[in-house]
Protein backbone atom coordinates (compact mmCIF):
# COMPACT_ATOMS: atom_id res chain seq x y z
CA UNK A 1 0.00 0.00 0.00
CA UNK A 2 1.35 3.45 -0.94
CA UNK A 3 0.48 6.85 0.53
CA UNK A 4 1.59 10.36 -0.44
CA UNK A 5 1.92 13.06 2.22
CA UNK A 6 2.22 16.77 1.40
CA UNK A 7 4.72 18.61 3.61
CA UNK A 8 5.57 22.30 3.97
CA UNK A 9 9.29 22.84 4.58
CA UNK A 10 11.69 25.80 4.56
CA UNK A 11 12.75 24.68 1.09
CA UNK A 12 9.13 24.73 -0.13
CA UNK A 13 6.43 22.13 -0.69
CA UNK A 14 7.62 18.51 -0.56
CA UNK A 15 5.84 15.19 -1.04
CA UNK A 16 6.77 12.16 1.02
CA UNK A 17 5.92 8.76 -0.40
CA UNK A 18 5.40 5.87 1.99
CA UNK A 19 5.20 2.26 0.77
CA UNK A 20 4.29 -0.73 2.90
CA UNK A 21 3.96 -4.34 1.78
CA UNK A 22 3.30 -7.06 4.33
CA UNK A 23 6.51 -8.86 5.27
CA UNK A 24 8.75 -5.98 4.14
CA UNK A 25 10.24 -2.92 5.77
CA UNK A 26 8.38 0.34 5.20
CA UNK A 27 10.11 2.44 2.51
CA UNK A 28 9.91 6.23 2.36
CA UNK A 29 11.33 8.92 0.08
CA UNK A 30 10.73 12.65 -0.39
CA UNK A 31 10.27 14.43 -3.72
CA UNK A 32 9.69 17.94 -5.04
CA UNK A 33 6.55 16.97 -6.97
CA UNK A 34 3.57 14.70 -6.38
CA UNK A 35 4.06 13.05 -9.77
CA UNK A 36 7.60 11.95 -8.92
CA UNK A 37 6.43 10.68 -5.56
CA UNK A 38 3.66 8.60 -7.17
CA UNK A 39 6.03 7.15 -9.78
CA UNK A 40 8.55 6.14 -7.13
CA UNK A 41 5.85 4.64 -4.91
CA UNK A 42 4.41 2.56 -7.77
CA UNK A 43 7.86 1.28 -8.79
CA UNK A 44 8.87 0.49 -5.23
CA UNK A 45 5.64 -1.31 -4.40
CA UNK A 46 5.99 -3.45 -7.53
CA UNK A 47 9.59 -4.34 -6.66
CA UNK A 48 8.67 -5.24 -3.10
CA UNK A 49 5.79 -7.45 -4.21
CA UNK A 50 7.92 -9.14 -6.90
CA UNK A 51 10.63 -9.89 -4.35
CA UNK A 52 8.02 -11.32 -2.00
CA UNK A 53 6.68 -13.74 -4.63
CA UNK A 54 7.97 -17.18 -3.67
CA UNK A 55 11.21 -15.89 -2.09
CA UNK A 56 14.04 -18.12 -0.96
CA UNK A 57 13.06 -19.16 2.57
CA UNK A 58 16.61 -18.48 3.77
CA UNK A 59 16.27 -14.95 2.45
CA UNK A 60 13.10 -14.55 4.51
CA UNK A 61 14.78 -15.85 7.67
CA UNK A 62 18.13 -14.01 7.58
CA UNK A 63 19.07 -10.34 7.78
CA UNK A 64 21.97 -8.55 6.14
CA UNK A 65 23.72 -8.30 9.53
CA UNK A 66 23.64 -12.08 9.89
CA UNK A 67 25.17 -12.53 6.46
CA UNK A 68 27.77 -9.86 7.21
CA UNK A 69 29.04 -11.73 10.28
CA UNK A 70 29.79 -14.78 8.13
CA UNK A 71 31.25 -12.78 5.25
CA UNK A 72 33.64 -10.87 7.53
CA UNK A 73 34.94 -14.15 8.89
CA UNK A 74 35.31 -15.45 5.33
CA UNK A 75 37.44 -12.56 4.03
CA UNK A 76 39.55 -12.45 7.18
CA UNK A 77 40.31 -16.17 6.83
CA UNK A 78 41.35 -15.60 3.20
CA UNK A 79 43.82 -12.93 4.32
CA UNK A 80 42.79 -10.43 1.65
CA UNK A 81 44.88 -7.25 1.75
CA UNK A 82 41.69 -5.31 1.01
CA UNK A 83 39.79 -6.93 3.91
CA UNK A 84 40.12 -3.89 6.19
CA UNK A 85 38.63 -1.50 3.61
CA UNK A 86 35.89 -3.96 2.71
CA UNK A 87 34.85 -4.36 6.34
CA UNK A 88 34.85 -0.59 6.90
CA UNK A 89 32.54 -0.08 3.91
CA UNK A 90 30.27 -2.99 4.84
CA UNK A 91 29.93 -1.66 8.38
CA UNK A 92 28.52 1.54 6.85
CA UNK A 93 25.95 -0.54 4.95
CA UNK A 94 25.11 -2.36 8.18
CA UNK A 95 23.99 0.91 9.78
CA UNK A 96 21.26 1.36 7.19
CA UNK A 97 20.25 -2.13 6.03
CA UNK A 98 21.53 -4.36 8.83
CA UNK A 99 18.08 -5.33 10.12
CA UNK A 100 16.62 -5.76 6.63
CA UNK A 101 15.65 -9.27 5.61
CA UNK A 102 17.71 -10.36 2.60
CA UNK A 103 14.65 -10.86 0.40
CA UNK A 104 13.69 -7.23 1.05
CA UNK A 105 16.96 -5.87 -0.35
CA UNK A 106 15.57 -4.42 -3.55
CA UNK A 107 17.55 -2.08 -5.84
CA UNK A 108 15.45 0.79 -4.49
CA UNK A 109 16.33 -0.04 -0.89
CA UNK A 110 20.02 -0.30 -1.76
CA UNK A 111 20.00 2.98 -3.71
CA UNK A 112 18.30 4.77 -0.81
CA UNK A 113 20.88 3.42 1.63
CA UNK A 114 23.69 4.48 -0.70
CA UNK A 115 22.29 8.02 -0.70
CA UNK A 116 22.49 7.98 3.10
CA UNK A 117 26.08 6.71 3.01
CA UNK A 118 26.96 9.52 0.58
CA UNK A 119 25.90 12.08 3.20
CA UNK A 120 28.42 10.79 5.77
CA UNK A 121 31.58 12.89 5.69
CA UNK A 122 34.74 12.20 7.65
CA UNK A 123 36.67 15.09 6.14
CA UNK A 124 36.03 18.24 4.15
CA UNK A 125 35.39 16.42 0.90
CA UNK A 126 32.16 14.49 0.18
CA UNK A 127 32.41 10.96 -1.13
CA UNK A 128 33.18 10.88 -4.85
CA UNK A 129 31.16 8.81 -7.37
CA UNK A 130 34.12 6.43 -7.60
CA UNK A 131 34.10 5.94 -3.81
CA UNK A 132 30.35 5.26 -3.78
CA UNK A 133 30.83 2.69 -6.52
CA UNK A 134 33.44 0.99 -4.33
CA UNK A 135 30.79 0.82 -1.60
CA UNK A 136 28.43 -0.85 -4.07
CA UNK A 137 31.20 -3.26 -5.06
CA UNK A 138 31.77 -4.19 -1.40
CA UNK A 139 28.06 -4.83 -0.90
CA UNK A 140 27.94 -6.86 -4.11
CA UNK A 141 30.78 -9.08 -2.85
CA UNK A 142 28.95 -9.77 0.40
CA UNK A 143 25.65 -10.56 -1.33
CA UNK A 144 27.40 -12.70 -3.94
CA UNK A 145 28.78 -14.71 -1.01
CA UNK A 146 25.22 -15.04 0.23
CA UNK A 147 24.15 -16.38 -3.18
CA UNK A 148 27.02 -18.72 -4.03
CA UNK A 149 28.30 -19.94 -0.67
CA UNK A 150 25.45 -19.67 1.82
CA UNK A 151 22.51 -20.09 -0.55
CA UNK A 152 20.60 -17.43 1.35
CA UNK A 153 19.78 -15.48 -1.82
CA UNK A 154 18.74 -16.53 -5.32
CA UNK A 155 20.17 -13.45 -7.06
CA UNK A 156 22.39 -10.50 -6.23
CA UNK A 157 20.21 -7.32 -6.25
CA UNK A 158 23.26 -5.03 -6.63
CA UNK A 159 23.52 -6.13 -10.29
CA UNK A 160 20.33 -4.14 -10.92
CA UNK A 161 21.49 -0.98 -9.15
CA UNK A 162 22.67 1.88 -11.35
CA UNK A 163 26.26 2.84 -10.57
CA UNK A 164 27.45 6.42 -10.22
CA UNK A 165 29.10 8.02 -13.20
CA UNK A 166 32.78 8.39 -12.39
CA UNK A 167 35.21 11.08 -13.39
CA UNK A 168 38.15 10.12 -15.55
CA UNK A 169 40.99 8.55 -13.55
CA UNK A 170 44.19 10.39 -12.69
CA UNK A 171 47.08 10.12 -15.11
CA UNK A 172 49.56 12.14 -13.05
CA UNK A 173 53.07 10.88 -13.66
CA UNK A 174 56.61 12.17 -13.18
CA UNK A 175 58.41 14.11 -15.85
CA UNK A 176 62.14 13.39 -16.21
CA UNK A 177 63.02 16.49 -14.19
CA UNK A 178 60.49 15.69 -11.45
CA UNK A 179 61.76 12.12 -11.23
CA UNK A 180 65.33 13.31 -10.77
CA UNK A 181 64.30 15.77 -8.04
CA UNK A 182 62.28 13.13 -6.21
CA UNK A 183 65.06 10.55 -6.28
CA UNK A 184 67.67 13.07 -5.17
CA UNK A 185 65.47 14.14 -2.26
CA UNK A 186 64.86 10.48 -1.33
CA UNK A 187 68.61 9.82 -1.18
CA UNK A 188 68.89 12.53 1.48
CA UNK A 189 65.93 11.25 3.54
CA UNK A 190 66.44 10.08 7.12
CA UNK A 191 64.51 6.97 6.07
CA UNK A 192 67.34 5.08 4.37
CA UNK A 193 64.98 2.56 2.73
CA UNK A 194 62.71 5.18 1.12
CA UNK A 195 64.92 5.58 -1.97
CA UNK A 196 64.77 1.83 -2.64
CA UNK A 197 61.00 1.80 -2.08
CA UNK A 198 60.47 4.62 -4.61
CA UNK A 199 62.73 2.96 -7.20
CA UNK A 200 60.77 -0.29 -6.78
CA UNK A 201 57.46 1.54 -7.22
CA UNK A 202 58.59 3.27 -10.42
CA UNK A 203 60.24 0.21 -11.94
CA UNK A 204 57.57 -2.38 -11.10
CA UNK A 205 54.32 -0.44 -10.75
CA UNK A 206 53.62 -2.16 -7.41
CA UNK A 207 51.36 -0.44 -4.89
CA UNK A 208 52.72 0.97 -1.63
CA UNK A 209 51.13 -1.75 0.49
CA UNK A 210 52.44 -4.46 -1.83
CA UNK A 211 56.00 -3.17 -1.59
CA UNK A 212 55.98 -2.58 2.16
CA UNK A 213 54.58 -6.05 2.86
CA UNK A 214 57.35 -7.79 0.90
CA UNK A 215 59.11 -10.64 2.73
CA UNK A 216 62.61 -11.93 1.98
CA UNK A 217 61.15 -15.42 1.59
CA UNK A 218 59.28 -14.16 -1.48
CA UNK A 219 62.25 -12.38 -3.09
CA UNK A 220 64.67 -14.32 -5.31
CA UNK A 221 67.72 -12.12 -5.78
CA UNK A 222 69.40 -14.67 -8.08
CA UNK A 223 66.58 -14.84 -10.65
CA UNK A 224 65.47 -11.24 -10.15
CA UNK A 225 61.91 -12.06 -9.18
CA UNK A 226 59.57 -11.29 -6.27
CA UNK A 227 56.16 -12.71 -5.47
CA UNK A 228 53.35 -10.61 -3.99
CA UNK A 229 51.23 -12.85 -1.79
CA UNK A 230 48.49 -10.38 -0.94
CA UNK A 231 47.38 -8.05 -3.72
CA UNK A 232 44.33 -5.82 -4.06
CA UNK A 233 42.39 -8.40 -6.08
CA UNK A 234 43.39 -11.24 -3.77
CA UNK A 235 45.58 -13.05 -6.27
CA UNK A 236 49.33 -13.65 -6.17
CA UNK A 237 51.41 -11.65 -8.65
CA UNK A 238 55.04 -11.78 -9.70
CA UNK A 239 57.30 -8.73 -9.89
CA UNK A 240 60.28 -8.78 -12.29
CA UNK A 241 63.28 -7.06 -10.72
CA UNK A 242 65.81 -5.44 -13.03
CA UNK A 243 68.67 -2.95 -12.99
CA UNK A 244 68.85 -0.49 -10.07
CA UNK A 245 65.84 -2.03 -8.30
CA UNK A 246 67.53 -5.44 -8.14
CA UNK A 247 70.91 -3.94 -7.20
CA UNK A 248 69.37 -1.93 -4.35
CA UNK A 249 67.59 -5.00 -2.97
CA UNK A 250 70.82 -6.98 -3.04
CA UNK A 251 72.57 -4.22 -1.12
CA UNK A 252 69.68 -4.05 1.33
CA UNK A 253 69.82 -7.82 1.88
CA UNK A 254 73.52 -7.65 2.81
CA UNK A 255 72.68 -5.11 5.55
CA UNK A 256 69.20 -6.44 6.34
CA UNK A 257 67.62 -5.55 9.67
CA UNK A 258 65.16 -8.44 9.51
CA UNK A 259 65.17 -11.99 8.19
CA UNK A 260 61.44 -11.71 7.55
CA UNK A 261 60.48 -8.24 6.32
CA UNK A 262 62.28 -6.47 3.49
CA UNK A 263 61.24 -3.11 4.94
CA UNK A 264 60.67 -3.77 8.68
CA UNK A 265 59.54 -1.34 11.34
CA UNK A 266 61.78 -0.58 14.33
CA UNK A 267 60.33 -3.45 16.36
CA UNK A 268 60.59 -5.92 13.48
CA UNK A 269 56.92 -6.72 14.08
CA UNK A 270 55.75 -5.79 10.59
CA UNK A 271 56.31 -3.41 7.68
CA UNK A 272 57.61 0.11 8.24
CA UNK A 273 55.56 3.29 7.87
CA UNK A 274 56.66 5.88 5.30
CA UNK A 275 53.86 8.45 5.44
CA UNK A 276 55.91 11.21 7.08
CA UNK A 277 59.17 10.62 5.25
CA UNK A 278 57.29 10.43 1.93
CA UNK A 279 55.54 13.77 2.57
CA UNK A 280 58.88 15.38 3.46
CA UNK A 281 60.58 14.11 0.31
CA UNK A 282 57.71 15.21 -1.95
CA UNK A 283 57.84 18.70 -0.44
CA UNK A 284 61.63 18.94 -0.84
CA UNK A 285 61.33 17.81 -4.47
CA UNK A 286 58.79 20.59 -5.09
CA UNK A 287 56.14 18.22 -6.44
CA UNK A 288 52.54 19.41 -6.56
CA UNK A 289 49.48 17.19 -6.40
CA UNK A 290 51.58 14.03 -6.27
CA UNK A 291 50.71 10.90 -4.29
CA UNK A 292 52.61 7.68 -3.78
CA UNK A 293 50.06 5.86 -5.95
CA UNK A 294 51.07 8.17 -8.81
CA UNK A 295 54.37 6.26 -8.95
CA UNK A 296 52.24 3.38 -10.23
CA UNK A 297 50.83 5.70 -12.91
CA UNK A 298 54.40 6.77 -13.65
CA UNK A 299 55.46 3.17 -14.29
CA UNK A 300 52.45 2.57 -16.56
CA UNK A 301 53.05 5.82 -18.44
CA UNK A 302 56.72 5.00 -19.01
CA UNK A 303 55.73 1.54 -20.27
CA UNK A 304 53.24 3.10 -22.69
CA UNK A 305 55.76 5.63 -23.96
CA UNK A 306 58.23 2.81 -24.55
CA UNK A 307 55.79 0.93 -26.74
CA UNK A 308 54.18 -1.52 -24.30
CA UNK A 309 50.74 -2.70 -25.40
CA UNK A 310 47.64 -2.30 -23.15
CA UNK A 311 47.74 -6.05 -22.49
CA UNK A 312 51.37 -5.84 -21.40
CA UNK A 313 50.70 -2.86 -19.12
CA UNK A 314 47.71 -4.63 -17.55
CA UNK A 315 49.86 -7.71 -16.96
CA UNK A 316 52.59 -5.72 -15.22
CA UNK A 317 50.14 -3.81 -13.03
CA UNK A 318 48.04 -6.87 -12.23
CA UNK A 319 44.78 -5.61 -13.77
CA UNK A 320 42.29 -8.26 -14.84
CA UNK A 321 40.73 -6.05 -17.51
CA UNK A 322 41.97 -3.35 -19.88
CA UNK A 323 39.54 -0.69 -18.65
CA UNK A 324 42.05 0.70 -16.13
CA UNK A 325 44.88 1.03 -18.66
CA UNK A 326 42.90 2.88 -21.33
CA UNK A 327 43.99 6.16 -19.74
CA UNK A 328 47.52 5.52 -21.03
CA UNK A 329 46.45 4.89 -24.64
CA UNK A 330 47.25 8.44 -25.76
CA UNK A 331 50.84 8.04 -24.51
CA UNK A 332 51.22 4.83 -26.47
CA UNK A 333 49.78 6.53 -29.55
CA UNK A 334 52.25 9.37 -29.17
CA UNK A 335 55.06 6.83 -29.11
CA UNK A 336 53.73 5.19 -32.26
CA UNK A 337 53.52 8.56 -33.99
CA UNK A 338 57.13 9.38 -33.17
CA UNK A 339 58.28 5.98 -34.45
CA UNK A 340 56.38 6.46 -37.72
CA UNK A 341 57.73 10.00 -38.07
CA UNK A 342 61.30 8.77 -37.52
CA UNK A 343 60.87 6.00 -40.08
CA UNK A 344 59.43 8.36 -42.70
CA UNK A 345 62.20 10.88 -42.11
CA UNK A 346 64.87 8.26 -42.74
CA UNK A 347 63.19 6.96 -45.89
CA UNK A 348 61.93 10.15 -47.46
CA UNK A 349 64.17 12.74 -45.80
CA UNK A 350 63.21 15.80 -43.78
CA UNK A 351 63.00 16.50 -40.07
CA UNK A 352 62.05 13.73 -37.68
Amino acid sequence: MATIEKRITKAGVKYRARVRVEGNLIQTATFSSKTLAREWAAKTETEMRDQKHMPNMNARNHTFSELLVLYKRHIEDKGLRSAKNLITQLDEWDKFIGTTKLYSLTPTVISSALDQIAKIQYGKRPKSPATLNRYLAALSCALAYGVKTQGWLDTNPVTRVEHKRENKGRTRFLSDAERDRLLNAAKQSKNKELYTIIVLAISTGARRGEILSLKWANVNLDSGWAVLEHTKNGEMRGLPLWGPALDLLRQLYEKRKSDIWVFPNDKNSGPCEIKRSWATVVAKAGLRDFRFHDLRHTCASYLAMNGASPNEIADVLGHKTLSMVKRYAHLSNAHKSSVVASMNAKIFGGAE
